[in-house]
């Protein structure tokens, strides 16, 4: 029984490392192609056939999602990271989760427009149409949205009605980011500096008169 044990997990253990190097492959030519990244291209580059690659993920989508879980795990450390980093007041912290956000999606744009923007179709093959990248972006707009109204619930009295609140905020925050980041990005009418400064300015209205949780830290 033991040694059935050992064997399951050794199995899994490998199953995991080889997923995570599928997930690496994918994120190279995620890096290299953008949103017309295709399967065909990420098997390649992990040096397997396509239905392996399917085996593992078990269709396109799985493997979008696979992706987005990877990349948007690791911008949500970065931005809790960014709200309990030390700050002389709030409108810094606040300043520094903006940035950490944009500072994301400018270091890769590519991964940025593959999570967010479906490739032109009429560019791919049968085969690769309906990959759905477009498809998956309201999800994971949706969690950012969740974890921020988590993080401002948890730091902020904002009394009576205040979860309620917070999810409004969160989610209005998230699609504030996102709009803005994805038309910056396009057109860089101004500095990255310039543009949270422009962002903060707008949420500081009652957020900056919010008082704090007793014990939490300031958000």
């Amino acid at each position: 029984m033991e040694t059935e044990t050992s064997q399951r997990d050794d199995q899994r253990k490998a199953a995991e490392r080889r997923r995570k190097e599928l997930l690496e492959a994918a994120d190279r030519v995620v890096l290299r192609d953008g949103p017309e990244a295709s399967m065909n291209a990420i098997a390649a580059e992990a040096g397997i056939t396509k239905p392996i690659l399917y085996r593992h993920f078990g269709d396109k989508g799985g493997l979008y999602r696979a992706l987005a879980k990877r990349h948007t795990d690791a911008l949500l450390d970065s931005l809790r990271a960014a709200l309990d980093a030390p700050a002389a007041d709030r409108r810094e912290r606040v300043e520094a989760t903006l940035d950490t956000y944009l500072a994301a999606v400018e270091a890769r744009p590519q991964v940025y427009r593959f999570l967010m923007h479906p490739a032109d179709q009429g560019q791919q093959s049968e085969a690769e149409q309906g990959f759905e990248v477009g498809h998956h972006s309201a999800p994971l707009l949706r969690r950012l949205g969740e974890e921020l109204a988590t993080v401002i619930a948890e730091r902020l009295d904002l009394g009576p009605g205040g979860d309620e609140l917070a999810r409004v905020w969160g989610h209005g925050i998230v699609g504030m980011m996102h709009a803005a980041g994805d038309w910056w990005l396009r057109e860089r009418p101004c500095s990255r500096s310039q543009l949270v400064h422009h962002l903060t300015e707008l949420l500081w209205g009652r957020l900056a008169l919010a008082d704090d949780r007793d014990g939490a830290p300031g958000f």
